[in-house]
C-alpha cells in the first residue's frame, strides 16, 4: 500500500508540473516586419519589434547587425522621444554598384540607446527604419539583435530559424521579400489608372462628338419642317386671295 502511495504522490507532481509548464506562456522576440511590401531590389521601410519579457527591469538598448553578405548602402533611421540612434558603416571588401553610383561602404549596425526610462515592463516598443536596395536574389534577411535591460542583462536574438525544424530559443529576426513585381504594383496600376482615364475621355469625346451629330441633324430636320410648313401656308394664302378678287 505504501509503495502504490508513493507511485501515486510522483505520478500526481509529474503531471502537476507538465501542467505548470504547459501553462508557461511563450515568450514574446524581438521581429522585423515591413510597413505594406519589402520588395527584392527596392526600398522599404521597416519595423524591428522590441516587447519588454521582464517584470523588474527595462530594455534600455537595441543593437541590431545587418548581415554581412546582403550590404544596404541606404539605411535611416526614425526619431523616436526617449531614443538615441546611432548608425554604423563598414568598409566593404568589394564595392557594389547602385543606380549607376559604386559604394564602398555600407551599414552594418544600428544601435538605439535609451536616454529616458526605455521599454518598461508590460510595453513593447516599435524601431523604424528606412532599408535600400534590397537584396535582388534573396528571400529573405537574417539579422541579429542584442537586447540590454537595466539590470545589465543581454538577451541575444541571433538563431536562424533552419528550414523544417522548430523555433529556436532565441530566434534572429528576419525580414521576408517579396517579388520585384510586387514593388511596382503600385506604378502599374498608376499606369493602368491612367490608361483607364484616358480611353474613358476618349470614349466622351466620341459621345459627345456624336451627340454634337444628333443634334445638328435635329436641328436640320427642324428647319427643314418648319420651310414645308410656312411654305405650304403661303401657297394657302395665295390662293383664298386669288379666291377673294374673282368673287
Amino acid at each position: 500500500m505504501k509503495s502504490l502511495t508513493r507511485v501515486s504522490v510522483v505520478a500526481g507532481t509529474a503531471a502537476s508540473a507538465v501542467l505548470l509548464l504547459s501553462a508557461v506562456p511563450a515568450f514574446a522576440h524581438v521581429s522585423v516586419s515591413p510597413e505594406g511590401v519589402a520588395a527584392k531590389g527596392g526600398y522599404a521601410t521597416v519595423n524591428f519589434k522590441v516587447p519588454n519579457e521582464r517584470d523588474d527591469a527595462s530594455t534600455t538598448k537595441l543593437e541590431i547587425t545587418f548581415p554581412a553578405d546582403q550590404p544596404l548602402a541606404s539605411v535611416m533611421t526614425q526619431p523616436i522621444p526617449g531614443w538615441k540612434a546611432k548608425v554604423t558603416k563598414t568598409k566593404l571588401k568589394k564595392p557594389i554598384e547602385i543606380h549607376g553610383e559604386k559604394i564602398d561602404e555600407a551599414v552594418s549596425k544600428v544601435t538605439w540607446t535609451a536616454d529616458g526610462k526605455g521599454v518598461e515592463p508590460g510595453t513593447f516598443q516599435k524601431f523604424p527604419l528606412s532599408l535600400g536596395q534590397l537584396p535582388e536574389d534573396a528571400d529573405q534577411m537574417v539579422f541579429k539583435a542584442l537586447q540590454t535591460y537595466s539590470n545589465k542583462e543581454v538577451v541575444r536574438w541571433i538563431e536562424p530559424q533552419q528550414k523544417g525544424q522548430e523555433e529556436p530559443e532565441f530566434p534572429a529576426p528576419a525580414l521576408a521579400l517579396s517579388a520585384a513585381d510586387d514593388h511596382h504594383g503600385g506604378a502599374a496600376s498608376d499606369d493602368k489608372a491612367d490608361a483607364d482615364d484616358k480611353a474613358e475621355a476618349k470614349s466622351d469625346g466620341k459621345e459627345e462628338s456624336a451627340s454634337d451629330g444628333d443634334s445638328s441633324d435635329t436641328t436640320a430636320r427642324t428647319l427643314g419642317i418648319v420651310g414645308i410648313v410656312v411654305g405650304a401656308a403661303g401657297v394657302a394664302f395665295g390662293v383664298l386671295a386669288g379666291r377673294r378678287r374673282s368673287s
